[in-house]
């Protein structure tokens, strides 16, 4: 039995969904991966199934999802991308087994094997990763502006003036927060 993860091209890209595990970074961070049976989990979800993890694999997933929001963060600002972050990409990328298949339908999704190791799903976000981070994707890299969130995400808006990482949670929150301001600002009459 194989496991498949959905195709990302429309509009997700599964590195950026991965650095996401630890949101607010400016803030009070919020880590959504702290255990190995949770790294398991979101694997799971993104389609990358594995039959466990050992604490040294959740520290390699973690030691990724740094290097890939530190590359994607300087590709967002134009600046040159960290060594130390391209080597850790890199390394995870070359440890990996999955295989790319070609569906029916024309698409590139990957495989893992029955026996797939933690190391073998993180290739497969490594590869994304370049993906991305080397322009063979469609969109353009831009920074969360909330200033508590700064998360790195792939626009692929059709304009590609994305301001959030997700709508959802940021966006909301900021324009609650906006209007929230502007009510204490100008109160309305007889308050």
């Amino acid at each position: 039995m194989c496991a498949q993860f959905p195709d990302f091209r429309l509009g997700k890209v599964l590195a950026t969904s991965f650095t996401a595990t630890l949101t607010e970074r400016c803030g009070n961070p919020v880590e959504r991966i702290p255990t190995p049976g949770r790294l398991v989990d979101w694997l799971a979800v993104s389609g990358l199934a594995v039959e466990s993890c050992t604490s040294a694999q959740l520290e390699r997933a973690r030691e990724l999802r740094e290097a890939v929001h530190a590359a994607a963060t300087a590709a967002a600002r134009q600046d040159p991308l960290p060594a130390s972050a391209v080597q850790i990409i890199n390394d995870r990328s070359a440890q990996g087994r999955a295989v790319a298949v070609l569906t029916p339908e024309g698409d590139r999704r990957w495989r893992l094997g029955s026996a797939s190791s933690v190391e073998d799903a993180l290739g497969v976000i490594a590869a994304d990763a370049i993906s991305v981070i080397s322009g063979e994707r469609d969109g353009r890299w831009a920074l969360c502006a909330s200033p508590t969130c700064r998360a790195a995400f792939f626009d692929t808006s059709r304009s590609r003036t994305r301001r959030w990482c997700e709508m959802n949670t940021c966006g909301n929150r900021e324009k609650k927060a906006r209007f929230n301001a502007h009510k204490r600002a100008n109160p309305g009459p007889g308050k």
